[in-house]
């Protein structure tokens, strides 16, 4: 063989050794991301969901893709989003946003791992066996939220204790909305407090259910947990300043978009702990071993700059309960 040849022969094999690599190289795994919600409102929870992941050196864009579905509040939407993951094989499923998003994943697949993020009892709903070995391709993390609802209420109480009516707004198409309304209902009876439930499932529903409640005088509101409810923050912070409705919320979100007061977990870590199971099961764990994670935290937020603007007081023994205080 020439000389020339031989160059030419190995310099066209070594052209060809980095795309052989990259062809033996493994796909990234893929995770599908499902929420009820809207991508815009749901950024900074997105961001904490991709902070676990790289805790558990999971990375997106480095060595995981993360395929995102979210319902933009059509909830009727989410089984066939969650079908939609399944078709596409994805190694994990981070079904976010409450109980619904678990619900829909877990009745799409019964193999692939799922993440979740509830605020009822995963057990009752039937998504696990047990906290500390669920069994099963589920596991996640509580946040309790609906259980939240007597100690919300005893807040708002607290804040109005002249008040004859407390509202309630609750989103029907939700399935945790009646037991949202249950657990209130129980609380206001065991206190003798008038309670008045008010439906908003569209963005027309929150006008028309504002003017219901002022028209029959609640002197206060309670804002149930809903994630269309937390997309349009926005919009119900600025009804109850519009029509001065001393009115306690789910998520601190609330309080910083100028709501008067919050209870809640905290969803940012939430978010992050989500992230954090995923990543972990990327590298090989099993849902069935991973124990259901409890929130240990919960935080009163009190916007102080808002109260004054609603003429509201806050009383001493409020504040000193308070986490934070927004001036």
């Amino acid at each position: 063989m020439k000389r020339r040849d031989f160059i030419t022969l190995v310099g066209g094999a070594a052209a060809a050794w980095p795309l052989s690599a990259r062809a033996q190289q493994p796909a990234m795994p893929v995770v599908g991301f499902l929420n009820p919600g809207s991508p815009e409102p749901s950024s900074f929870l997105v961001a904490a969901f991709r902070q676990g992941l790289k805790e558990a050196s999971s990375v997106e864009g480095q060595n995981v893709t993360v395929e995102y579905h979210w319902a933009k509040g059509q909830y009727d939407q989410l089984q066939p989003l969650a079908a939609d993951l399944v078709r596409r094989r994805v190694a994990v499923i981070a079904a976010t946003g409450g109980s619904i998003s678990a619900q829909a994943a877990k009745a799409a697949t019964s193999t692939i791992p799922i993440v979740v993020n509830v605020g009822e009892d995963p057990i009752k709903s039937g998504l696990i066996a047990s906290f500390n070995r669920p069994g099963g391709n589920i596991t996640g993390v509580s946040t309790l939220s609906a259980e939240l609802e007597p100690k919300r209420l005893g807040l708002l109480r607290e804040l109005v204790p002249q008040a004859a009516i407390i509202a309630v707004l609750l989103n029907p198409t939700n399935p945790d909305a009646d037991f949202q309304r249950r657990r209130v209902q129980a609380a206001a009876t065991a206190i003798g407090q008038d309670l008045r439930i008010f439906n908003a499932s569209n963005e027309s529903g929150f006008e028309i259910a504002f003017a219901a409640l002022v028209q029959q005088r609640a002197s206060a509101l309670l804002v149930g947990n809903d994630v269309f409810f937390t997309n349009q923050r926005a919009q119900i912070v600025a009804l109850a300043a519009r029509h001065m409705v001393p009115t306690i919320y789910a998520f601190r979100s609330f309080a910083e978009s100028g709501g008067l007061m919050s209870y809640s977990t905290n969803l940012v870590d939430i978010y992050r702990q989500v992230g954090l199971y995923v990543g972990r099961v990327l590298e090989g764990e099993k849902p069935a071993d991973l124990p259901f994670v409890h929130p240990t935290k919960f935080e009163l937020v009190i916007n102080v700059k808002t109260a004054k603007a609603l003429g509201a007081r806050i009383s001493d023994n409020l504040l000193s309960l308070a986490d934070e205080v927004i001036e």
